[in-house]
């Protein structure tokens, strides 16, 4: 199984610190392969670095000098591939700039500008209609947690985001459950024992169909060991711990160590 390391920079890094992050994963990466056995790594970027980044990592993995294997995505992309949307930027234009992967429907776009399930239902189909691969996220606040509806509310979020794909679209999607009470500096780190309904729900729903489930939500090299154990657990998606180079080289040394060492 290969598993899915990745982490997004959220608004952070100047095109300088962009790069050096960059050139350092690529150096690592091509010194230390073992790194990547069994992993596949990618970093999203904020829009204003996606370009730096990816003539950092390289043009492909199978390019002299680049990133082995290295993804990168945006964090957000728009439906329609042009038109008269100010501030936005398409599928069209990430791609072009580098990206080969699209993060859709994280918590903080819903909470703060408005994305729904139909918008990201929207936003998958035009990354599946451009070759991009969808990272689908989801999660449940606390709330609607301790009233007993996370099972409900994850599958609703994800059924309508992926409503009509067919089944080879619906195998190039990544989804992550981030329960939305255990991410960002202000959230608490799940327990595993708090992870094992929604995975064998998403596992029982999308298992074998969609390309991985991720998790994420303060993961860190401490607990990523014992996330990446639960059954259902394909990767990890990771903010702060990984916005270092050395945080995030930790992370893919303990994803890619066999699970018995």
């Amino acid at each position: 199984m290969t598993r899915w390391i990745g982490t997004s920079w959220k608004m952070n890094k100047t095109l300088a610190e962009a790069r050096t992050y960059a050139r350092g994963l690529r150096e690592a990466l091509s010194s230390r392969p073992e790194l990547t056995e069994g992993v596949q790594p990618f970093i999203i970027p904020p829009h204003t670095a996606l370009a730096a980044v990816a003539a950092e990592i390289g043009p492909s993995s199978s390019s002299p000098g680049s990133a082995p294997g290295v993804l990168l995505g945006a964090q957000n992309a728009h439906w329609e591939d042009s038109g008269a949307w100010t501030g936005e930027v398409s599928v069209p234009q990430v791609a072009d700039a580098g990206a080969s992967l699209v993060e859709i429907g994280h918590s903080e776009r819903r909470e703060h500008f408005g994305e729904t399930v139909e918008t990201t239902r929207f936003k998958v189909e035009a990354a599946l209609r451009h070759g991009l691969i969808p990272l689908l996220c989801i999660g449940e606040s606390a709330q609607v947690r301790q009233e007993g509806g996370a099972a409900g509310f994850l599958l609703d979020q994800a059924r309508g985001a992926l409503q009509g794909l067919t089944e080879e679209q619906l195998s190039r999607v990544l989804i992550a459950y981030e329960p939305i009470w255990a991410i960002g500096a202000q959230g608490r780190p799940a327990e595993v024992d708090e992870l094992l309904e929604p995975f064998d729900v998403l596992h029982r729903e999308y298992g074998d169909r969609v390309e991985a489930l991720l998790y994420g939500g303060s993961v860190t090299p401490a607990n990523a060991p014992e996330l990446l154990a639960i059954p259902g657990v394909e990767g990890l998606f990771i903010g702060r711990a990984a916005w270092s180079l050395q945080g995030y080289l930790e992370l893919l040394q303990l994803a890619a160590r066999p699970s018995d060492a």
